[in-house]
């Protein structure tokens, strides 16, 4: 999410470069934000190419931002 927070839209390939992890393990994790509405995904061919690319939605731009409000109060807790 937090590749998502920082770029309008990101390609299945650059998620994939981004966090290092293989192509079952990263659809797994986009199912999971799909299930949640946490992004937006849009297929397209460049070319003849499928192309797939993911965005943060409303819904998951703020459960983001809930995440590190929360890790934020932990934080200041432990200080």
């Amino acid at each position: 999410m937090s590749i998502l927070m920082v770029n309008d839209a990101v390609d299945f390939g650059m998620l994939k470069e981004q966090l290092q992890i293989t192509d079952g393990n990263l659809a797994s994790h986009l199912s999971a934000l799909e299930k949640l509405k946490y992004i937006e995904i849009t297929k397209q061919f460049i070319g003849k190419k499928p192309n797939t690319s993911y965005a943060a939605s409303a819904a998951g731009k703020k459960a983001f931002s809930d995440h590190i409000d929360a890790l934020e109060q932990l934080i200041n807790k432990s200080n």
